[in-house]
């Protein structure tokens, strides 16, 4: 089969399969050892919840895969290392970050040109995020 272009990824998925990803990725992230604390000191910085990070990050990624600009209309560009800069990632927590989705990607059973796309796509974001 050949490659789908990176815009039909939320025509396979849509908003349900954004939401099933990023539901599993957050129950792994909210019991980790690495990223668990990471992500509470995060959120309980900004007043948020997980369930508000959890929500950004689908709707991110169902602006970035081709689906409504949900994520725009309320955040504005995404300036994903400049949002993150506060926060010591290095390779460790990276890797971590990776292990997780990939694990949260297999749980959700997408479809295989669908990970085919955003196994790297995580992969190098994750690895741009490192800043320590």
């Amino acid at each position: 089969m050949p490659p789908i272009p990176e815009s039909q990824v939320y025509t396979l998925l849509g908003d349900q399969g954004f939401a099933r990803l990023t539901a599993a990725f957050y129950r792994r992230v909210s019991h980790d050892a690495v990223l668990g604390p990471m992500y509470r000191d995060a959120v309980s910085h900004s007043g948020e919840s997980l369930a508000d990070a959890e929500a950004k990050l689908r709707d991110f990624l169902i602006y970035r895969f081709g689906g409504p600009d949900t994520y725009i209309k309320a955040r504005g560009h995404p300036r994903l290392r400049a949002r993150h800069s506060p926060f010591h990632i290095d390779e460790g927590s990276a890797e971590r970050w990776i292990t997780l989705m990939n694990d949260a990607m297999a749980e959700c059973a997408l479809p295989i040109e669908v990970s085919a796309i955003l196994r790297p796509y995580f992969e190098s974001t994750a690895r741009f995020m490192v800043n320590t």
